[in-house]
């Protein structure tokens, strides 16, 4: 198990364990030492266990409950005093460094508290600020755009985070449904402003320009322009010109696969490969778009490779993604949430339940068009 592992489950442990016992954990620790003092008898002295109490409050519950239970747990030291045969001056000497340390003990506990609140205060901020970029730089659709049904997964692997490298986008435009997915190299900030920049040129370009080939042409100039030298980002274009039929254009990125409803899977590979987006001026020509029949009932699914990258902990194995994702999409065009919740759960499950990468899960299907009034 990695480093990485061990800090995510002790994390769990902490949020979804201690934290949710509050006061029961340190009150029992007060009762449970307090009966062991009793049950040991008048030549067994326990009490100095009872400073696990404030330690165990100092995970689970805010800085003044800590104090609170540091002071009940002296109290109940106290208490037990005179059973133990504390009854002189002299006795309560010998124990002064025992309740100095119980002291110190507390007060560092409390303080640990102090300082676990103010950073779950700080923690929810910045999910906040997270939400709200996400909102804005996604744009996340519905679950349907003009004559196309979708439904979609999208994970950071950045901690603290909501939005990374990833992108995608779908918008019916005049020229039809067009959609885009891509995956900027590398992670953290300048990853999100590459993003920023891939997601902002297509939503200007997919309104205004006539053929895919323009638009990505648009993308790429726009990449040229703003990101810094030797960043890209690898794309699939995608447009719902008409039935039957969908157009892609593939600038270095996953191929998508088409699932018809007997789950049956093609990989849609491109016939002309082309190099990610900010890499053009490296190659002449142009990327050559390409046709795809598509049936009523079929379902494209689009990704990116953290999906098809993703690790089992238990062989090194890829996810399998050609191999499996038939039999979980199968018939489902017309309820893709569940589809997509079936493949992301299957993904979960072969990394052993964490990604180590970001993540879109895309599907999409032609929209059935609504029953004729009888």
């Amino acid at each position: 198990m990695t480093n990485a592992r061990i800090v995510g489950a002790l994390r769990s442990l902490e949020s979804t364990v201690l934290a949710r016992q509050g006061m029961a954990l340190p009150l029992l620790a007060i009762a449970v030492v307090s009966a062991a003092d009793l049950a040991a008898g008048r030549d067994h002295y326990i009490g100095p266990g009872m400073v696990v109490a404030p330690a165990l409050a100092g995970i689970t519950t805010t800085w003044r409950r800590t104090l609170l239970v540091a002071v009940l747990g002296l109290v109940a030291q106290t208490a037990l005093a005179p059973y133990n045969g504390v009854t002189q001056v002299r006795d309560w000497v010998l124990l002064t460094g025992q309740l100095a340390t119980y002291i110190v003990v507390s007060l560092v506990s409390a303080y640990i508290a102090w300082r676990r609140e103010t950073g779950q205060r700080a923690f929810t901020a910045i999910t906040s600020v997270a939400e709200a970029a996400q909102r804005a730089l996604l744009r996340p659709p519905g679950d349907r755009v003009g004559d196309v049904r979708l439904a979609v997964r999208y994970v950071s692997a950045a901690d603290a985070a909501q939005i990374g490298g990833d992108l995608y986008s779908v918008l019916d435009t005049p020229h039809g449904v067009r959609a885009l997915i891509g995956d900027v190299r590398g992670k953290g900030l300048d990853a999100v402003q590459t993003s920023a920049v891939v997601l902002g040129a297509f939503r200007e370009a997919a309104y205004d320009e006539g053929g895919l080939t323009c638009v990505a042409q648009r993308v790429e100039a726009s990449v040229q322009r703003h990101v810094v030298s030797g960043e890209f980002a690898t794309a699939l274009f995608a447009e719902f010109d008409g039935p039957g039929s969908v157009e892609f254009l593939h600038y270095g990125h996953v191929a998508p696969l088409r699932i018809t409803p007997d789950g049956t899977v093609t990989t849609l590979n491109p016939p002309d490969p082309w190099v990610p987006l900010g890499l053009g001026r490296l190659v002449k020509g142009t990327a050559v778009p390409w046709r795809s029949p598509l049936g009523g009932e079929d379902v494209l699914v689009l990704c990116t490779d953290g999906v098809i990258e993703a690790r089992s902990p238990v062989d090194g194995s890829f996810y399998p993604l050609a191999e499996r994702v038939g039999a979980l999409v199968a018939g489902l065009a017309q309820n893709l949430e569940e589809a997509v919740e079936r493949v992301y759960a299957d993904l979960l499950r072969h990394a052993g339940g964490s990604l180590g990468d970001d993540v879109v899960l895309l599907l999409l299907a032609p929209a059935r068009p609504p029953a004729r009034p009888v």
